[in-house]
């Protein structure tokens, strides 16, 4: 079933962040908060979500990105002082709040991507030097990953600054050893760090939709999740 949400005008980033601020304190403390929500439709995860996919780029000028931590200078084949994310449709929900949030962000999503998928266009990104040196992935949603695929995805990323993943809140049986994965990953390379967004989601049901893994696209889930996970990329 087709999702006909359409993207919500975007709101002053200042007003957002600190909307989602407030936001997040209130859901670590255990507090509800109530949001008026969107029509839903029960969708399966794999299946399209009404999204057009996000398209690299196909410039290799990239705009200047900030960032307000010291990092390590990346190795080649990346574009220091740059932002990438690539994800899944999930992605696509909290793209706008993003790139709100980091301003000349590189932003690929697209519905139904695999972990593999992800594989293939990070070693696009790299080799055609788009490839900022600190990277977001968003993908493990559509199905399982294994400790491998782990360690495939880092052979294209070794040399980057920082790599930050988001874990999963998916209904789905593989939600749990994913998340696992990410974490085991995150033990095993110094550069890597995890947005814990399956610990704030699981916290706030009402953010999403029947198929409980969507969000309402610049909704309030949208902006907290967009918002941890500039947090992580701020402070590692």
């Amino acid at each position: 079933m087709a999702d006909e949400r359409s993207p919500a005008r975007r709101r002053p980033r200042l007003h957002r962040l600190v909307l989602v601020d407030l936001l997040i304190l209130a859901a670590l403390g255990g507090l509800s908060v109530l949001f008026l929500s969107r029509h839903w439709g029960s969708t399966p995860i794999d299946a399209p979500h009404g999204h057009a996919p996000f398209a690299a780029p196909t410039t290799t000028t990239l705009p200047p990105t900030t960032t307000t931590s010291t990092l390590p200078p990346p190795g080649p084949g990346f574009v220091a002082g740059h932002v990438t994310a690539v994800g899944d449709s999930v992605m696509l929900d909290y793209q706008i709040p993003l790139q709100a949030d980091i301003p000349g962000i590189n932003v690929n999503a697209a519905v139904s991507r695999q972990w593999s998928d992800g594989v293939q266009i990070l070693e696009e990104l790299k080799a055609s030097g788009q490839l900022g040196a600190e990277v977001i992935v968003g993908l493990g949603t559509n199905g399982p990953i294994t400790d491998s695929d782990f360690d495939t995805m880092m052979q294209v990323l070794s040399g980057a600054s920082r790599v930050v993943f988001v874990n999963y809140h998916v209904d789905r049986p593989w939600q749990d050893p994913n998340n696992a994965v990410l974490a085991n990953g995150a033990s095993r390379y110094p550069d890597v760090f995890i947005t814990d967004w399956a610990t704030l989601a699981a916290q706030n049901p009402q953010w999403f939709g029947g198929d409980g893994t969507h969000l309402a696209i610049d909704g309030p889930g949208a902006m907290a999740l967009a918002l941890l996970i500039t947090s992580t990329l701020a402070t590692g």
